[in-house]
């Protein structure tokens, strides 16, 4: 026997346990023993039936750019991460020890966004009301299993790398529920494919996650803008020439962004940290050294948008202040086939239930 087969079969009684737990808890709000809250207004959840990255906040980015032009719009996160707790207000001096990366990110993009934490997400909706009469919609970031919402649209997100249909539940695989939880969204989006999506392949993929007649697939894909000075860090501009790049990234899936990154240069080295990880001065270190262990000119030091939240802002660690430091931003894009029934499917349903509300 394998290894890997070794250890799924010694893992198996306590996934089996967690999938229980689980299938009970959920049946709990079925039933109504458990209270799910439904408001008059426009709730938005995304999320994912997995641990780790399917790409949550720049679908979130996605929604806002979306809807921000023609509704007022807040997101609500629990602000994984941070130091706080309670409902918290995002101001342009937020730090992630505040309100965590994510937030952090939504309210350096959109200035005029309301932005706010609460890890009771009932609550925090009740307050984000109060405090705005005229709100329209308010997204929530990572809810799929927080039930004591009933959103009004639910996205559930996959990543085309390992779908939900071809996972395990936790410890055997990243499952955070079973699959037939899937059931519960309005919307399926399959995230990170390539930039070109085969008709056979998503046909393939419909026949995997089969989705129920009402829900809707949809396919995206990351979009990468140019490499960009971090603000205050030691560099004007990206050099015309560069023969090595070292990436270092704190999130949960890093492949799409090595691809990335791979294809811009020579030479490529790579320090990943967990997700969500908050850097140490050792860990500052440790980059720095790796960045004067190359032995070749024109390098430069890349890392995610998250980790800029996370590590520079408010300002540039000091040891990382006279070092070539750029972000590479990026946007999730759906498919032209499918983006026009996306938009409609979003903005009818804000505009329908916030005529309604």
């Amino acid at each position: 026997m394998s290894t890997v087969k070794l250890l799924s079969f010694l893992l198996f009684p306590f996934a089996l346990i967690y999938g229980i737990i689980t299938l009970i808890r959920n049946k709990f709000f079925d039933w109504g023993i458990l209270k799910s809250t439904a408001f008059n207004f426009p709730i938005i959840s995304v999320g994912n039936l997995t641990v780790g990255g399917t790409g949550k906040t720049p679908q979130i980015e996605y929604l806002v750019r979306l809807l921000k032009n023609e509704f007022n719009v807040a997101t609500l996160s629990r602000g994984y991460g941070r130091k706080t707790s309670g409902f918290v207000l995002a101001t342009d001096k937020s730090t992630a020890i505040e309100i965590g990366d994510e937030p952090v990110q939504f309210k350096q993009k959109f200035k005029n966004l309301i932005v706010a934490v609460d890890e009771n997400r009932v609550e925090g909706v009740i307050k984000l009301k109060q405090r705005y009469p005229s709100l329209d919609a308010v997204l929530l970031d990572d809810a799929y299993q927080h039930r004591y919402i009933k959103p009004g649209l639910s996205i559930l997100l996959t990543d085309f790398h390992r779908l939900y249909a071809d996972d395990y539940l936790l410890p055997m695989g990243k499952l955070r529920e079973i699959k037939r939880g899937a059931r519960r969204a309005d919307i399926i989006i399959v995230t990170k494919t390539g930039s070109m999506l085969s008709p056979i392949t998503a046909r393939r993929i419909n026949g995997l996650l089969r989705p129920r007649p009402d829900q809707k697939l949809y396919f995206s894909y990351i979009g990468y803008g140019p490499i960009t000075p971090i603000p205050g860090a030691k560099c004007q501009g990206v050099p015309k020439k560069v023969n090595s790049i070292l990436l270092f990234a704190g999130i949960a899936n890093i492949y799409p962004i090595v691809d990335h990154i791979s294809q811009l240069t020579n030479h490529l080295e790579v320090l990943n940290f967990g997700d969500h990880h908050n850097y140490s001065s050792k860990d500052m270190q440790k980059i720095r050294k790796k960045y004067d262990d190359i032995f070749t000119k024109n390098k430069i030091i890349v890392t995610t948008e998250k980790d800029v939240m996370r590590l520079f802002m408010p300002k540039t660690p000091s040891l990382l202040t006279n070092l070539p430091v750029y972000y590479i931003p990026i946007k999730v894009k759906i498919h032209k086939t499918y983006k026009k029934e996306f938009n409609d499917q979003v903005i009818n349903y804000v505009r329908e239930n916030t005529a309604n509300s």
